[in-house]
């Protein structure tokens, strides 16, 4: 579960940002996962609550957003929705996509308690 190792670093850039920022804890984190990031935000949840007792995350809020996925097209040369890598555009069936959004795992932001 590659989701525990993700919660691990989450963990460790909010203590970093704890001890360079001087707060000591988050009430809510804000996160976000693109639905083309392959995690499972179910899984991330769990994970981060599990490791949250103990650290600055212990009572913490946890939002994770999903931001739909996109992709540009190279026949159609247009930006299109797409749900799951490998899907093919829904404008011209064709397989050659790039990726644009949708693909990142990001804190958006912290509420802290000083």
């Amino acid at each position: 579960m590659h989701e525990a190792s993700l919660a691990g670093g989450i963990l460790k850039l909010v203590e970093d940002a704890a001890r360079r920022e001087g707060f000591r804890r988050v009430s809510a984190l804000h996160l976000e996962a693109g639905r083309l990031a392959g995690v499972e935000v179910r899984a991330l949840r769990f994970a981060l609550e599990a490791i949250a007792p103990g650290t600055v995350l212990q009572g913490a809020s946890i939002a994770i957003d999903e931001p739909e996925g996109q992709a540009w097209c190279l026949p159609c040369a247009a930006t299109v929705p797409l749900a799951r890598r490998g899907d093919p555009c829904p404008q011209c069936s064709s397989h050659q996509l790039q990726p644009t959004g949708g693909t990142e795992l990001r804190v958006v932001d912290l509420l802290v308690d000083d």
